[in-house]
């Protein structure tokens, strides 16, 4: 048995979720792959996989060899490359994990200029406004925003996003527009109910600073939410400018109290914990980077 075939083998079986596809992947036939993982099985002196009426599902010790084989599987891959030299082709799979809104506006558009560069490379995307284990999900490279608390990451920051209060005309036609920070105690609030979002916020102009709470009664965990509660006109939001980049050009939205600063929120790319960041996951992140620094004027999500 080729150790280091079986692990490659293992990993795709659980990677598709079947000896079939698995099979695809590595052109031969499933039977053969099934012969692997047996012998595999027989090797390391315990059951990895279990067949049930859902499929197949690693056991225990399989998630555990898993984790590791893939890691061996992936060094192995990104040796290889780098023995080709700079210019070899990236291939396999990445995956991505980054905010949905944020993918949706600011990521999705650009992929395929990513991909047009890598032919030979497939990307799966993990969106959801929550952080999400890396290493557990199997996430090659995410992209976040605001403070890093788990400072066990291995993180570069990328950019960073002004935030400001923005408004749809029809809510300023008929509540008016706040002239100073305080006058937003007057006003309807939408809430972000995120990391970096929240109902109390800062305000400064100069030598000026100007503690201010929000109030509102429709709060959102997802920027989703926020936006389409913006756009019906139910109330104001603070809110980074890349959640509404879209409309404050073409004046959908509206910002106010524009001469007073908030704190900006920074944009991070982040590699999963326990391993070097693959060949494949620092290309995407040097792309993304200059990118979006290429469409925002040079700067990066307005800063940097």
């Amino acid at each position: 048995m080729n150790r280091f075939a079986a692990m490659d083998a293992f990993v795709r079986v659980i990677d598709t979720g079947s000896f079939t596809a698995a099979s695809r992947q590595l052109r031969v036939g499933q039977p053969a792959v099934s012969k692997i993982i047996a012998q595999l099985e027989e090797h390391v002196g315990v059951k990895l996989l279990l067949r049930t009426t859902q499929g197949l599902k690693p056991t225990e010790a399989g998630e555990n060899f898993y984790e590791h084989a893939k890691r061996a599987v992936e060094e192995a891959d990104e040796a290889e490359l780098k023995a080709r030299g700079v210019g070899a082709a990236l291939t396999g799979r990445l995956r991505i994990s980054a905010a949905v809104t944020f993918a949706r506006l600011h990521l999705v558009p650009r992929l395929s200029r990513f991909l047009e560069m890598h032919p030979a490379l497939d990307i799966e995307m993990f969106l959801d406004d929550r952080n999400v284990d890396l290493v557990e999900a199997g996430i090659d490279v995410a992209l976040r925003m605001g403070d890093l608390q788990a400072s066990s990451l291995t993180a570069r920051k990328i950019g960073e996003s002004g935030r400001m209060v923005v408004g749809a005309p029809s809510y300023f036609a008929a509540m008016g527009e706040p002239q100073l920070p305080a006058e937003l105690l007057a006003h309807e609030a939408i809430i972000y109910d995120q990391r970096g979002g929240g109902a109390h916020w800062s305000f400064k102009r100069g030598a000026s600073e100007v503690s201010v709470t929000i109030k509102g009664r429709m709060r959102s965990n997802a920027a989703e939410g926020v936006r389409e509660a913006v756009f019906a006109g139910m109330g104001l939001a603070v809110a980074s400018e890349w959640m509404f980049s879209p409309e404050l050009e073409t004046g959908k939205v509206r910002c106010v109290l524009a001469d007073w600063d908030l704190p900006p929120v920074d944009l991070w790319v982040v590699f999963p914990t326990g391993r070097n960041a693959s060949m494949k996951a620092r290309a995407f992140a040097n792309f993304i980077e200059g990118d979006l620094r290429a469409d925002f004027g040079g700067k990066a999500i307005a800063g940097s």
